[in-house]
């Protein structure tokens, strides 16, 4: 059984990309463009996992996390960005983000942190328990 991944970018060959990596852990990704359409997806769609850009034409990572927290507040947010220092991972970290994804893009790197990200969900298994 595969587990859709919503992935929040304009970037079409991005989300190709992540689907590939990520077929081998039953992981697909389901690519919409910015704010708005993940919030029509967030409110009809069960996602465990959210990736979503820093930055995008209406919104940023912070509404992204918002709709996400809303619609279902157990949804692990990964932020992708091009530039990532520490101080940009621990603000994501602190307002509630589960990690930081830099591009371009790592296979082992992908694996690692979307597979753990989705490990409760894809058994599940509540986050507690899975510790």
């Amino acid at each position: 059984m595969s587990v859709s991944v919503l992935f929040v970018s304009p970037h079409r060959a991005d989300a190709e990309e992540l689907d590939r990596m990520l077929l081998p852990a039953a992981l697909h990704i389901v690519n919409v463009q910015g704010v708005s359409q993940a919030g029509d997806k967030l409110r009809s769609g069960h996602f465990p996992v959210v990736l979503t850009e820093a930055k995008l034409a209406d919104g940023g990572w912070r509404d992204v996390l918002a709709l996400a927290r809303r619609f279902d507040p157990g949804a692990e947010v990964i932020v992708t960005t091009a530039f990532a220092d520490s101080g940009f991972w621990a603000e994501a970290i602190i307002l509630g983000a589960y990690d930081l994804l830099v591009q371009p893009f790592r296979r082992m790197e992908v694996e690692r942190i979307v597979g753990s990200a989705s490990q409760a969900h894809l058994y599940d298994i509540p986050l507690a328990a899975a510790v």
